[in-house]
């Protein structure tokens, strides 16, 4: 950036890094407003630049052995992985589809046995190209795509499960975790004295304690904002909906004084906490990985930021925590999804529930 030129390194990678926040955050904003269906779509799209990343350190270190369709079956596996994520939630929160006619319907009921059989397909491949003299190499990088899979294909399955329950629990857990980053940079930039840890010399504990109570008020305020309004609340993004009780105003005592206030508001303080104190560990983590193999970044995709690895680090902890927070303490029955489920089955199965209905309403009256 020319305007940035007479400015000093500190302040003008200060400027950068700001400026690319604020255009990053403004994307995201116009993703939620396309609604779950897109956002779930650039969680795909996020899993596999950050695969594309991860691969591409291991291609660094072991390109001279010329290992035998080594890119080609990592793309082969990391697509196949990327269609049952996006898939397997995507017809489980639509499951009328299933009831169409054509790809939709045909996709819908077999896509696990088609991802698994194109998976071992790949499998297969993998073992007819094993040459003696590369055993070694050759298995190392098939355990490389299959842990790089795991560690960014469960947490990408998660969020995408949190989106469809509401958008509320995507964007909470995930601002969550950019305001923790923000600030613990902006307090340590202008206040850190104090390492924190080794593996992140950068990091400081002025800058991670600042960012614990930041992250904390930020994540009250968002949440109240968000539970307001039925489209980050209802299932799937619906705007017409039951809510969820964590999403009704309901009156709370102190003593004397009175408040209202939406239970919602009060689990994102757990939300916080996890966001403060443990998420962190995923980028600490990622530093580890990138001393281990001797490079500053995972990529120069954003400029002052690195590559998307190194935005998301501390994502990945913090979507698997906030899937099982949810399904732990706050999911409750959904009619709208039980009825999309019931229409989806024949209509002889449906005939029979109806009846079984029938016969327990009448015996509980």
């Amino acid at each position: 950036m020319p305007l940035l030129g007479g400015l000093d390194q500190r302040w003008r990678n200060w400027w950068i890094r700001g400026i690319l926040s604020i255009v990053m955050i403004s994307l995201f904003a116009v993703v939620i407003y396309l609604g779950p269906i897109a956002l779930s779509l650039l969680v795909v799209g996020l899993l596999l630049k950050c695969f594309q990343e991860i691969i591409a350190i291991g291609y660094s270190k072991y390109r001279e052995h010329n290992l035998p369709l080594y890119r080609v079956l990592n793309w082969f596996i990391a697509i196949v992985a990327s269609i049952f994520i996006y898939c397997d939630n995507f017809f489980y929160y639509y499951p009328e589809l299933k009831g169409t006619t054509g790809l939709f319907s045909f996709f819908g009921q077999y896509h696990r046995i088609i991802c698994l059989s194109l998976y071992v397909a790949g499998f297969v491949l993998f073992v007819l190209t094993l040459q003696k003299d590369l055993y070694n190499t050759q298995f190392s990088m098939f355990t490389w795509t299959h842990i790089t899979l795991f560690l960014f294909g469960c947490p990408a399955y998660l969020s995408i499960q949190n989106t469809f329950e509401s958008i509320f629990w995507l964007i909470v857990p995930v601002s969550l975790v950019v305001c923790n980053d923000i600030m613990a940079y902006l307090f340590g930039f202008f206040l850190g004295r104090t390492p924190l840890i080794k593996l992140s010399p950068k990091k400081t504990w002025e800058g991670f304690i600042g960012a614990v109570f930041a992250t904390m008020l930020f994540g009250l305020v968002l949440s109240h904002m968000l539970a307001k309004y039925d489209y980050f609340v209802c299932f799937k993004g619906g705007t017409d909906c039951e809510r969820p009780a964590i999403f009704v105003l309901q009156e709370y005592n102190v003593g004397t004084f009175f408040f209202y206030l939406y239970p919602a508001v009060l689990h994102s303080l757990a939300l916080s906490v996890f966001a403060s104190l443990l998420a962190p560990f995923g980028g600490f983590f990622a530093s580890g990985f990138k001393r281990a193999f001797k490079v500053k970044d995972f990529a120069d995709v954003i400029p002052g930021h690195g590559g998307i690895v190194d935005r998301f680090d501390c994502q990945l902890l913090m979507a698997v925590f906030a899937n099982v927070y949810y399904f732990t303490f706050c999911r409750s029955p959904d009619p709208d999804k039980l009825v999309a489920i019931l229409l989806s089955l024949p209509l002889d199965q449906q005939r029979e529930i109806f009846t079984h209905l029938q016969q327990a309403l009448a015996n509980t009256s």
